[in-house]
């Protein structure tokens, strides 16, 4: 694993997944990937930027949001879409939903493909994805459809296979989070040299407010997984 490149949305999994590789194999060798694919909360875009220029890693950032484009009520996370964000936890909203309201159809699917085609350019080996347990948590007692269908352990797997395949086994996937919850991934983070100032600098809220409105799924996420631990009480996400 000698360069890697990490998609970096500028919420709290990517950043933490940013250290890790820094961890691994040195700034010099890591590449930061942000993709702008039309969503409300473009603060985690200025974050991305902070993120990397404050880590000293290579920057790249890709707009794609005409892929997504007149898809716009197909989710509640994209610019111009008539659903509302729910403001309710993922457990909470899959009591009457399939999946949560901010899923974008096979977003991370189409990430990763973007990624995996600008890593085998550039001679990265390996794409870091920051898929953790909590996106993933099903409805029904774990029989049901998860929050993110693209955040599961199946899904992860099925793509891992994929990008071998399609780069002549060039490029891997690696996405370290996948068994740990929102809690666990920022232990995970300051494990890795994270710090309170790197955390301050994410950004979680999907209705797009600067400070976290408080109350969506992701903003009650972070909330408790940066309450529990001394180092993060308390913080203020940017």
């Amino acid at each position: 694993m000698s360069k890697i490149l990490v998609l970096l949305s500028g919420g709290i999994d990517s950043t933490s997944l940013l250290y890790a590789a820094i961890k691994k194999v040195g700034a010099e060798n890591v590449v930061a990937l942000n993709m702008y694919y039309g969503q409300k909360h473009m603060i985690e875009i200025e974050c991305a930027k902070w993120q990397a220029e404050h880590a000293g890693v290579e920057y790249i950032e890709k707009d794609i949001s005409t892929v997504f484009g007149g898809l716009e009520d197909s989710s509640a996370l994209l610019m111009g879409s008539k659903k509302e964000i729910a403001h309710e936890s993922y457990a909470e909203q899959l009591k009457h939903t399939d999946v949560v309201s901010a899923y974008v159809p096979y977003r991370n699917g189409m990430l990763l493909s973007i990624a995996t085609a600008i890593a085998y350019a550039k001679g990265c080996e390996t794409v870091a994805y920051g898929a953790h347990a909590d996106d993933a948590v099903r409805r029904n007692n774990g029989e049901g459809t998860a929050a993110y269908p693209d955040c599961t352990k199946d899904f992860i797997d099925a793509q891992a296979r994929a990008m071998m395949e399609g780069t002549g086994k060039k490029v891997v996937l690696w996405a370290p989070l996948w068994n740990k919850n929102k809690a666990d991934v920022v232990r995970f983070g300051l494990d890795n040299g994270a710090t309170r100032e790197v955390y301050e600098h994410t950004h979680s809220c999907y209705e797009g407010v600067r400070g976290g409105c408080g109350t969506c799924g992701t903003c009650i996420d972070a909330r408790d997984a940066l309450d529990a631990w001394p180092e993060t009480e308390g913080l203020k996400q940017n």
